[in-house]
Formats: structure tokens, C-alpha cells, sequence
């Protein structure tokens, strides 16, 4: 179950990552740390916590945090060195943020393919995720139906 974090721990994993994660993303992470994002019926992400070191019970609920999830997909084979996994969806891939080198993080989702290696944008932020009209997510949906 989600609930809300502390920014300094966004921070911390910011600093680890040497990275900045988009402010849409953070504002809705403070207020639920977590959780599902539903794409459609059929399709959900489990959205990666930040690491939470308030009390015993947030460090267990928050142990497979970005940080960790993150540092695990770099040592797949061919899995973009510019992003960061932020969710999964159960079946291996992963729900990624990128950015242009500079490590300031870009608003857009992307859904990174683990059997094909691809990338493919899915939405234009975390709040405007709009993906279950989008080609993209029909190519998605027709390959998991088989």
C-alpha cells in the first residue's frame, strides 16, 4: 500500500543516481510513494517506491526501491544507459525515464521491452498517461492476448 514520503528521501536517490527526476513525477511519488498505475483493465505497472528509511516498517515495504531496481536493469543486456526504472509490469519489462546525458530527467514514460530490447515512448508524463488509444499499446496488447 502507497502512502506519502518525506522529498528528502527523492533526494537521496537523486544524489545516488546522479540525476533529477521530473517534478510531476516527484509531486505525485510524495503523495503516494508507490503503488499501481493503471494503464487499462488488462494492464498495470507496479510503480518502484523510493527508498523510505523513516521507521522499520517503511525501510521493508521500500527495500526494492528506484535505486535498487535501477542498478539491477543497467547489468542487463541492452537495457539504455540513460534511463531509470521507476515501475514493471510483471512479466519483465520495465517502465523507464530518460535523459539527453545531462541526467535531468524528461516528463515522458517509456516502456522498455525486455524479450525485443525497445523502447517505446507511452505517455507524455506520469499525469498524462494516455496510452491505451496509442498504437503502441494495441502492438502491446495484441502480443499478450496470444
Amino acid at each position: 500500500m502507497p502512502f506519502p514520503i518525506d522529498e528528502k528521501y527523492i533526494i537521496d536517490t537523486e544524489s545516488q543516481l546522479n540525476i533529477k527526476f521530473p517534478t510531476e513525477f516527484k509531486n505525485r511519488m510524495i503523495k503516494l510513494n508507490g503503488g499501481e498505475l493503471y494503464i487499462s483493465d488488462e494492464f498495470v505497472f507496479e510503480l518502484h517506491p523510493f527508498f523510505d528509511k523513516s521507521d522499520r516498517k517503511r525501510i521493508s515495504r521500500t527495500c526494492n526501491h528506484i535505486g535498487v531496481k535501477t542498478k539491477n536493469a543497467q547489468e542487463w543486456s541492452g537495457f539504455p544507459n540513460n534511463a531509470i526504472v521507476i515501475g514493471a509490469d510483471g512479466f519483465g519489462n520495465q517502465l523507464i525515464l530518460t535523459h539527453n546525458g545531462t541526467g535531468n530527467l524528461t516528463d515522458e514514460l517509456y516502456f522498455w521491452n525486455h524479450e525485443t530490447r525497445e523502447v517505446a515512448k507511452i505517455a507524455e508524463s506520469i499525469i498524462k498517461l494516455y496510452i491505451e488509444k496509442s498504437s503502441f499499446w494495441n502492438k502491446v496488447k495484441s502480443k499478450l492476448k496470444k
